[in-house]
């Protein structure tokens, strides 16, 4: 039987920001960007507050990839509806936010926001979806590109590169069943449990330092009372919905009365 594991929203805001689990999030990532990723470091940001009772789970990463390109991730535990604006305000400020005054527009760094969803979000059939951004002609439909100037200067290859991109990992809709290495990921994030068969990349590390046993009292205490916090947000909004939905049939009922008073 697999040992309880430590959520993956609480564990982002206390232990996976010590450098000695940098490799949990780098396999992470690795796994999901299909290229080799090194956290340099984490950004100071309001996203990452370490108050347990913060509505959102948000760690702000400097990395460096398999080109030795620094790109700014955003990885994002959310629990919240009103979600997708945030998604956007969030990759905004982090290119401001990571611009200094004086500097060039040229410097604008590449950001990858990572979001990890455990509630019903929009609708499509498949867990895993990737953003980018690309700009289309109206009237023949081919693709706008970089010039060989603008590729130098910008080190890219592709327009889209210059822009923010977007990973929704839609927990919900994940079936529990694993095909590859990724999969062994989402697993994890949806159910705190790591098989032993799983290989994929930090996953191992993940199993181990996450355990629920190697907690300490005060950490432990810290947890449960996290947990706490989030059934009883979910018990208010589940409360609020019912409420509302009650107050609907009731105004309904009160209209349906009062067109057949008129009626009559």
């Amino acid at each position: 039987m697999a040992r309880k594991l430590i959520s993956f929203d609480w564990a982002m805001k206390k232990l996976l920001r010590s450098k000695a689990n940098f490799d949990i999030l780098e396999g992470f990532l690795s796994e999901l960007l299909k290229e080799t990723i090194q956290i340099l470091a984490i950004l100071e940001s309001e996203g990452n507050q370490e108050n347990c009772q913060d509505k959102f789970n948000c760690i702000d990463l400097k990395v460096k990839n398999h080109k030795n390109e620094v790109i700014i991730v955003e990885v994002r535990y959310e629990r919240q509806f009103d979600y997708l604006q945030r998604v956007v305000f969030g990759t905004d400020k982090s290119i401001t936010g990571y611009l200094q005054q004086g500097d060039l527009y040229s410097d604008v760094v590449r950001v990858i926001s990572v979001n990890i969803l455990c509630f019903d979000l929009s609708q499509g059939e498949d867990y895993v979806y990737h953003g980018l951004t690309h700009f289309k002609d109206l009237r023949r439909h081919d693709m706008l590109q970089l010039s060989e100037n603008e590729q130098a200067l910008y080190q890219k290859n592709q327009l889209q590169e210059l822009f923010p991109e977007y990973y929704l990992i839609r927990l919900n809709n994940f079936d529990d069943i694993t095909e590859d290495k990724l999969d062994e990921w989402v697993y994890f994030l949806k159910n705190g449990e790591i098989k032993a068969d799983f290989k994929a990349k930090g996953i191992k590390k993940a199993q181990q330092a996450l355990d629920i046993l190697q907690l300490s009292d005060k950490e432990y205490q810290s947890y449960a009372h996290y947990q706490d916090n989030l059934h009883y947000q979910a018990s208010m909004m589940e409360s609020s919905y019912t409420i509302g939905m009650l107050k609907g049939i009731r105004k309904g009922r009160e209209e349906g009365i009062k067109e057949n008073v008129r009626k009559e």
